[in-house]
């Protein structure tokens, strides 16, 4: 068992009153995770319970983490209002689900099944990003979400053999609910109806493209990759491509939904809500909940993680910062919001 766990809070002010608010219990503070509906056969099982007339989130947060530290694990809780139908809930562990319904195991897999669309899809959707930003993440996120493949335009036996079945399907066969796209450029953006725009930061996007052309998908550059020459050169011509890859997708896009990287791995389940309503495909909120206990799959890169260090020189934050600013600028020109503070200073 882990020593955090996540913290579920139900309000009915917050959350329409048939819903609940996700929070993630750090040890120290809870985290806002976005809202989900409780089924109507919860039941709980939960050996202890504060119930109070005015009940608060720190109040509820202090009960718990005083029970966790105490037992020194992630032993399961609940706290509950008599008055505006508060409930939170500490969950048993972070790969557990945090409720258990009737003729069901502790562990959600029934998101795990996935296939081709029945028939063709209407809408031509691209799951556009430049390289780095989070796009597998995103469509391993979005087929567990809605059960349906995902597309590319371009092919990754990697992938396929990880289960992106789609990888090997056309591009343009529909049959796939939206297709990945680093490409950008007038008649590549056109081609398609909507798109969603997934933005990461480019200082973590360079470092993770550079770890990928490297060591692959799961793996890390090594201290002779980061020393060589390839670097700076990578970054010189990489760094306006992050920068042209938005623009350019900001001013031939027909409908498109901005996402930024950042905010889908803090807000995951209200966010990824948005990107599959997007595409017009109604998930359960059970189905929301599976995705959260495998959100990461298996692409997380595996090995030792490097020691931290600074790969970029001052010449490099000053060009990369340009290109920040000008971003943000025609982001908010189209009336989307700017690119998160984190981005800036460095």
């Amino acid at each position: 068992m882990g020593r955090f766990a996540d913290l579920y809070h139900t309000c009915s002010e917050a959350c329409g009153g048939k819903s609940g608010g996700k929070w993630r219990w750090t040890g120290r503070h809870a985290i806002y995770r976005g809202c989900f509906r409780a089924p109507e056969n919860l039941t709980n099982i939960l050996p202890a319970v504060l119930i109070h007339l005015n009940l608060t989130v720190e109040m509820c947060s202090g009960f718990c983490s005083k029970k966790v530290r105490k037992a020194h694990l992630c032993s399961p809780f609940s706290c509950a209002s008599t008055a505006p139908r508060w409930v939170l809930e500490l969950s048993r562990g972070a790969v557990m689900a945090p409720i258990r319904t009737r003729g069901q195991g502790q562990r959600n897999t029934r998101c795990t099944d996935r296939r081709f669309l029945p028939t063709k899809s209407k809408a031509f959707v691209a799951l556009s990003s430049f390289p780095g930003a989070g796009n597998t993440w995103a469509r391993h996120l979005i087929e567990h979400a809605t059960g349906f493949y995902t597309g590319s335009y371009y092919f990754d036996g990697t992938l396929y053999n990880k289960g992106f079945k789609g990888e090997k399907d056309h591009w343009r066969s529909r049959r796939t609910i939206c297709v990945k796209t680093h490409e950008s450029g007038k008649k590549e953006i056109e081609m398609f109806d909507s798109a969603i725009l997934l933005i990461r930061n480019p200082y973590k996007s360079l470092v993770a493209e550079f770890n990928r052309k490297c060591a692959g998908h799961l793996g890390y550059a090594t201290d002779r990759n980061w020393k060589s020459k390839e670097w700076p050169e990578f970054v010189n011509s990489y760094a306006s491509w992050w920068a042209s890859h938005v623009l350019d997708w900001l001013k031939y896009g027909k409908n498109l939904l901005v996402v930024h990287y950042e905010d889908l791995k803090q807000a995951l389940i209200p966010k990824l809500k948005e990107m599959v309503e997007f595409m017009n495909i109604t998930v359960t909120e059970d189905r929301l909940l599976c995705v959260e206990n495998n959100r990461d799959g298996n692409f997380k890169r595996s090995g030792p993680r490097p020691k931290a260090f600074e790969p970029f020189t001052t010449e490099m934050k000053d060009l990369i910062n340009k290109y920040i600013a000008t971003v943000d600028k025609a982001l908010k020109a189209r009336n989307f919001i700017g690119l998160p503070k984190e981005y800036l200073p460095r």
